[in-house]
């Protein structure tokens, strides 16, 4: 189990920094299901873990797409701030309906989600910040943090569209910009988790640097990528990711 672990945990790794490096999403969705499912970590084990290498890696991407001029810092800080509270109460809303039926609701979201990113006719000239957009930042940050809390995952898959399509981001901003959301939200997420038992540190530590590898390719990936290619892939993934929660989750909602 050791040898097979130190043989996965660099190429996971990399893999979870990478999307997050160049979608700005696909963090803690990936993350988890790794620790569990191939590491062998315990659930509650594997979120907080999962907060503390994504917080980390996406720390470290938005400084480096900081660098490059694709962070909206004012926006991003307070759309995180904001959508703390609304994060709360729909985790606490949460509560009252099953597991599978919230993942199937987030499938159906991403799918919509999806769809509007696809859409060729979107505005996204880059975002300036002016006393009429403070609405927008504040409306994104609530509908955003609600969502996160209410179905559990989906930082940047929801952070990313949303800078899109209510602050008119360019998709590269977009990416950057949702980094810094991502961190703040891991920072308070850890926070709830602190007493849930020992972390496996060594191996957090192991996925953290090489996580650290794929962003830095993740951020020179965008630079390459126009925005239309970036906003295609990443809606492709979102598909991707979307069909397959419904296909495992569906049968258990028919089921239940």
């Amino acid at each position: 189990m050791i040898q097979t672990t130190l043989l996965l945990a660099p190429l996971l790794g990399t893999l979870i920094g990478l999307a997050l490096g160049m979608l700005g999403g696909g963090g803690s969705i990936l993350t988890v299901p790794m620790l569990v499912y191939l590491l062998g970590q315990p659930p509650h084990t594997a979120i907080a873990a999962s907060l503390v290498i994504v917080g980390l890696n996406a720390l470290s991407g938005a400084w480096l797409h900081h660098r490059a001029g694709h962070v909206h810092l004012w926006q991003a800080l307070l759309f995180g701030v904001y959508g703390m509270p609304a994060a709360y109460v729909g985790a606490r809303l949460s509560a009252q309906i099953s597991g599978a039926w919230l993942l199937v609701l987030f499938a159906l979201l991403m799918l919509v989600i999806a769809g509007l990113m696809l859409r060729g006719g979107i505005q996204t000239t880059a975002a300036r910040w002016s006393q009429d957009r403070w609405w927008r930042v504040l409306l994104g940050g609530l509908g955003v943090g609600f969502l996160t809390g209410f179905l559990g995952v989906g930082g940047g898959f929801l952070i990313v569209p949303a800078l899109v399509l209510l602050l008119g981001m360019e998709m590269p901003d977009a990416v950057g910009s949702s980094l810094v959301v991502i961190a703040l939200n891991c920072a308070a997420g850890l926070l709830g988790h602190l007493g849930d038992g020992n972390l496996p540190w060594l191996l957090m530590l192991l996925l953290v640097v090489t996580g650290l590898v794929g962003v830095r390719l993740g951020e020179q990936a965008t630079r390459r990528l126009s925005a239309s290619q970036l906003r295609r892939a990443f809606a492709l993934v979102v598909v991707a990711l979307a069909v397959t929660l419904l296909a495992i989750n569906v049968p258990a909602v028919l089921a239940g």
